[in-house]
């Protein structure tokens, strides 16, 4: 099965059309030899960029040489009026400090911690899904709240009913549309004092997002004060010291690194989801192996359901491949450089993306099929050692990577255990790039209840 995929620009448009394109939607700004090609240049008045997909070009940049290549401030700058200076967005001394702290809440063993949160959470989606059994439902926006109830619940110990949590996860879903996650500012030279083309939507959002976030983390700081805060992923890193300085997280600093936990564990995973879940919609066989998987599974509820869920987790590679919910990350060269013959003079933008490395037509067999067989074999394994980094990769890989990784098996597999899915007939989606890949117009799913049709 061939999933939709955005149409490509013509190879040639004059810097007005691209600039107008890109700012709707930088997936379909793209022209289609981006696909096949090991590197392009794109040269205008303003900035001159570099697209990357050679793998050992990849990996000079995030593997070998990262210090070289440091995320743009431009990018900080389209982002910042939600994430401030989060671990997302900073470079040198200030983000190793930042891993340093947050890296330990991710461990595994932590993981096991959260699982039982995380397996709450599936519960509850699986239940609202059955309540609807008979429908159609817009799968993202469901999605949406789930992964959101994962975040809360892992990350502050309440549940997306809580009155706080459910302010935060409204005013994120007026933010997300509004603002994309590359906008013109990821590449313009501008000035500082000039603005950054963020509109009046989304800072009002990004405000108030971040007065929501500081209520919840000064309430978390007075009971980790009075000794009474849950064992739980926020109190993990607001008392974990930089084993270098002894400094820990501040409210204001905690406040930034919430909002970036919320954005990659909310918003990335339910781009991720609602993808698969329309994947297996369109293609019942899929859907019917990863039901017989969770009923083989059982009622287990612990850790170590994960094992027996292997084609579940190569469903949501392969949709991670398809539809990475970050495609693109831009970098900035330091020094002079020469890429491919090519020389690059300090201050170039180094695009990196997912988007084209996972549909690359040098790398990938059939890049744009949906086949999750495909990880079951050598040829996927070794395309996905060249071309396959939802995550990023090198030091600065996702450090909520292994999170992901357990939280989308387990919520497919708990829902399409119970829920059977089906495409609704003329509603095919458009990814478009907002925050994360998403459809232009939602994904519209039918579902029914599994044990009533099967």
């Amino acid at each position: 099965m061939i999933p939709p995929k955005p149409v490509a620009r013509p190879d040639k448009v004059s810097l007005w059309r691209y600039l107008r394109l890109f700012r709707a939607d930088i997936l379909s700004a793209q022209p289609a030899r981006l696909y096949r090609a090991w590197m392009a240049e794109f040269r205008t008045p303003f900035f001159r960029s570099y697209l990357c997909n050679d793998p050992a070009l990849v990996d000079l940049v995030l593997k070998e040489r990262p210090g070289d290549f440091p995320k743009s401030d431009r990018v900080r700058e389209g982002l910042a009026p939600l994430l401030g200076r989060s671990v997302f967005v900073t470079n040198g001394a200030e983000w190793e400090a930042q891993r340093r702290i947050i890296d330990p809440a991710f461990e595994r063993g932590r993981l096991k911690e959260t699982f039982p949160a995380m397996h709450a959470a599936a519960l509850a989606a699986r239940d609202r899904l059955i309540a609807r059994a008979g429908t159609e439902v817009e799968i993202e926006e469901e999605m949406s709240h789930a992964a959101a109830d994962v975040i809360f619940r892992t990350l502050f110990s309440i549940p997306i009913e809580n009155r706080l949590a459910a302010e935060v996860f409204r005013e994120f879903r007026g933010y997300q549309r509004a603002q994309p996650l590359l906008n013109l500012a990821a590449f313009l030279p501008l000035p500082a004092l000039l603005p950054r083309f963020h509109g009046g939507r989304t800072r009002a959002s990004a405000r108030a997002i971040r007065r929501l976030i500081t209520r919840l983390t000064e309430e978390r700081m007075a009971a980790i004060r009075a000794g009474e805060a849950p064992d739980d992923l926020a109190t993990k890193i607001m008392t974990t010291p930089d084993p270098e300085t002894g400094a820990c997280f501040d409210t204001a600093e905690m406040v930034d690194q919430v909002a970036i936990f919320f954005l990659a564990g909310h918003e990335t995973s339910a781009s991720a989801l609602a993808w698969a879940l329309y994947l297996l919609a369109v293609c019942p066989d899929a859907q019917d192996r990863v039901a017989a998987e969770a009923a083989a599974v059982g009622d287990q509820q612990d850790f170590s359901m994960l094992s027996g869920l292997s084609f579940t987790r190569d469903v949501f590679r392969e949709a991670l491949r398809l539809y990475p919910p970050v495609p693109m990350m831009v970098r900035e060269n330091r020094c002079p450089e020469r890429f491919r013959d090519r020389p690059l003079a300090p201050g170039a933008q180094i695009v990196l993306s997912p988007w084209h490395l996972h549909r690359h037509e040098r790398i990938w067999d059939q890049p744009d099929k949906f086949d999750p067989y495909r990880w079951q074999s050598r040829a996927g394994r070794d395309a996905a050692r060249d071309g396959y980094l939802p995550f990023s990769a090198g030091p600065r890989v996702c450090p909520g990577a292994g999170f992901a990784m357990v939280e989308g098996p387990l919520i497919l597999a708990l829902l399409v255990k119970h829920v059977r899915f089906a495409p609704v007939e003329g509603a095919e989606p458009v990814p478009v790039a907002h925050l994360t890949v998403r459809s232009r117009n939602g994904i519209r799913i039918r579902v029914a209840r599994r044990d009533a049709t099967s």
